[in-house]
């Protein structure tokens, strides 16, 4: 597996793999990534199925994961917010979330900027995980996704200065 930058290429895997993975809601369309890629304040990364030398020059090695975050706030003092993260049922618990979280993280930490999210409640699995970097439940957005109208969780990671 392979952490790389997010391409427009990626885009369709990347709309199909939000219809399997958000059922019910209103799933990112491949111009969605398209836009979010070419954003001059968002970092996108994608997890593919490269498996040899060979394959890292090549992009076209399927998609099994996709992060992204969005930068707010001055620069001196920014702020992140992850926009979307998911992995291919048929690709977890191999580590991939992980994989794209150490890099988001990592990116946050170099500017000492706080992260932000929202996470369904109830998605157990993705909320544990986000407790694993040290994030924390802050709040509750009541009707957050739609169609749906479920609720979810705002969880907030402080800055790498402010954490002991």
């Amino acid at each position: 597996m392979r952490l790389r930058p997010l391409t427009p290429a990626d885009a369709p895997r990347c709309a199909e793999l939000e219809k399997v993975l958000f059922p019910g809601e209103h799933p990112w369309p491949a111009h969605a990534f398209e836009q979010e890629i070419a954003a001059g304040h968002t970092t996108y990364w994608a997890v593919d199925a490269s498996v040899n030398r060979e394959d890292h020059n090549d992009n076209r090695a399927e998609v099994l994961g996709y992060a992204g975050v969005g930068r707010m706030g001055p620069a001196a003092w920014p702020e992140y917010e992850i926009h979307t993260i998911g992995v291919d049922p048929a690709a977890q618990r191999r580590g991939i979330a992980r994989l794209m979280m150490d890099a988001i993280v990592e990116l946050a930490d170099s500017h000492d900027a706080p992260i932000f999210l929202e996470v369904r409640v109830g998605n157990d699995p993705a909320i544990r995980l986000y407790e694993a970097y040290d994030f924390v439940i802050n709040g509750l957005r009541r009707n957050y996704y739609q169609p749906s109208g479920a609720d979810a969780h705002t969880m907030y990671r402080p800055r790498k200065s402010e954490r002991c």
